[in-house]
């Protein structure tokens, strides 16, 4: 990890970048494997299948048999772990339901909102390196309670063309209709063009590599709405002297193990803290098991001592962190302060980890800085807001002058006319 002492703000921009591949290679990669998904459905899919993932399949959709099979190969221990998480993750998002109220902006006119399940979602689900059956609760728990009719989910199977057991257990527990076997950009050019097994659906959620991101941004210019431009995970953790430099150390490995191109960066006042952490972390990364991935992605990531807790907070909201981790004195001072995160975790027991899988918020959060305009995943990602208004003989009365002369000076006569025909027969 490489250490900054005291940076001034005009370095900042530098520091905070996060490790991206060149996007140049990855859309001749993602528009070749979208334009023959489109075309060639089934067949696409199936043939990137075996390039990309090792696997030659006979079909993409998970069968009935296979999703009990499954569910009898999870262990009990981690069955009652996933219900655990589910019912938390459950009780969190149903206090998210919208209720529009009906407002009379002035007599005679009335304006509401009605909320509405988005009713075709697709949801991507991670394989490769770690199976993801923890998002499989974040993405389809929300899309069950919003009321989506139809919840669709890919993921990559393995070498021998399963899917991960505990993946079909939380989707079966979650609510979802339909599963099929396919990762990276073809699972996407699947749900969003629609082929002879996957259903096109209206949205697409769920985390991946930069293929992934790149391949969802690519869909949603044209075909299909997405959840946001999510990308390689990241956590900062903002950091004083009371900090435990094993908790410091642990928060930084959880998100370095998640692969090569994640990003965690520590940004702290005390100097004895970093020299602490860096020891922990060498002893702790020696344990992992995912040593050599996280290995990788710490040698992108930062330890950065600023002049005091103004200047880390300040940085902290320039960087706009997936993930934020609050280790200090007075944290709920720091949270008011904070205004650019995808997750905050405050004080020193409250682990990322905790988010990431059972404490009932989402996991699914935005990343490369888009925290500065995106919100993570909630329930409202999987509805949309209609809104509805009703005017009677007062209200066209009181308002339909205004709206003639509006439309007069916008030089849209057709506009004034349908108010002015309707005010003539009502004199």
């Amino acid at each position: 990890m490489k250490k900054i002492q005291y940076p001034q703000p005009n370095e900042w921009a530098e520091i905070l970048k996060r490790p991206v591949l060149d996007m140049e290679t990855l859309r001749g990669t993602v528009n070749e494997v979208l334009m023959c998904v489109k075309a060639e459905g089934d067949k696409a899919v199936l043939k990137y299948e075996e390039r990309f993932d090792k696997v030659k399949l006979e079909s993409l959709a998970v069968t009935e048999a296979e999703i009990k099979e499954a569910e009898d190969k999870v262990p009990v221990q981690l069955k009652d772990a996933i219900l655990l998480a589910q019912k938390n993750i459950h009780k969190f998002h149903s206090t998210q339901k919208f209720v529009g109220n009906k407002v009379e902006t002035v007599s005679g006119v009335t304006c509401w909102q009605k909320a509405v399940a988005i009713e075709k979602v697709g949801l991507y689900i991670p394989g490769g390196t770690a199976p993801l059956f923890s998002t499989v609760l974040m993405l389809a728990t929300p899309a069950q309670i919003a009321g989506c009719k139809e919840i669709v989910l890919c993921t990559p199977p393995n070498k021998e063309g399963k899917v991960n057991p505990a993946i079909l257990y939380a989707a079966k527990v979650a609510g979802v209709n339909k599963i099929f076997k396919a990762g990276g950009v073809q699972a996407i050019g699947a749900m969003a063009y629609g082929t002879e097994s996957v259903p096109k659906v209206y949205k697409i959620f769920g985390p991946g590599n930069q293929y992934v991101m790149a391949a969802k941004q690519q869909v949603s210019l044209h075909d299909v709405a997405i959840d946001m431009p999510a990308g390689p995970s990241e956590v900062e953790v903002l950091a004083d002297e009371t900090a435990n430099p094993s908790f410091v150390a642990a928060d930084l490995l959880s998100q370095a193990e998640h692969g090569v191109d994640s990003q965690v960066l520590l940004i702290t006042t005390s100097e004895k803290l970093i020299a602490d952490v860096e020891r922990e972390v060498e002893l702790q990364l020696a344990r992992l098991p995912r040593k050599e991935i996280a290995e990788k992605s710490l040698q992108n990531s930062k330890l950065v001592l600023v002049k005091n807790m103004d200047e880390a907070i300040a940085m902290t909201n320039e960087y706009a962190p997936e993930h934020l981790i609050v280790e200090t004195n007075n944290y709920m001072d720091i949270a008011e302060k904070v205004v650019n995160a995808g997750s905050v975790f405050l004080g020193s027991l409250t682990p990322e980890s905790a988010g990431d899988y059972a404490s009932g918020t989402n996991h699914t959060l935005p990343t490369n800085g888009y925290a500065k305009a995106y919100s993570g995943v909630s329930l409202d990602s999987f509805i949309r807001k209609i809104t509805f208004q009703e005017i009677t003989r007062e209200g066209i009365q009181t308002i339909g002058p205004a709206i003639e002369l509006m439309a007069s000076n916008e030089q849209l006569d057709a506009h004034k006319n349908a108010v002015t025909v309707r005010l003539n027969a009502i004199k």
